[in-house]
């Protein structure tokens, strides 16, 4: 699996999904494999849906409710070394480090469901 790493307002680095907004006019499918591409430098296709979640945040003193959509992808191009400036370091990890590393809990449960989904389809 492929994780992102940005840095967090403490300094610390946090590994998690490549998510962003879903622009004026776009499918969260269409969002979903943008951000990819832009984050992480792959470019993908969609196997399935893994759900989504939803959470807050603060932006400029405002409180910010986001909802993300996930979906389990498989890589069809592109480089990790091409990642944008939002991304510290993008690396593949196997899935079971991958939901070691994961910085935020609720990407736990996405990625878990991911790791359900590859190991039923071989």
């Amino acid at each position: 699996m492929v994780l992102a790493a940005r840095r967090t307002r403490r300094g610390d680095l946090a590994w998690g999904l490549p998510k962003g907004l879903v622009e004026s006019g776009e499918r969260p499918e269409d969002a979903a494999l943008r951000e990819v591409e832009e984050e992480t430098g792959l470019q993908a296709e969609i196997d399935d849906d893994l759900g989504s979640i939803s959470y807050f945040y603060v932006w400029d003193g405002v409180r910010v409710r986001k909802t993300v959509h996930f979906f389990l992808m498989h890589a069809t191009g592109g480089d990790t070394s091409r990642h944008d400036h939002e991304m510290e370091e993008v690396r593949w990890f196997p899935l079971g480090e991958a939901l070691r590393v994961a910085s935020f809990r609720s990407e736990g449960e996405i990625l878990r469901k991911a790791a359900d989904l590859v190991r039923g389809a071989t």
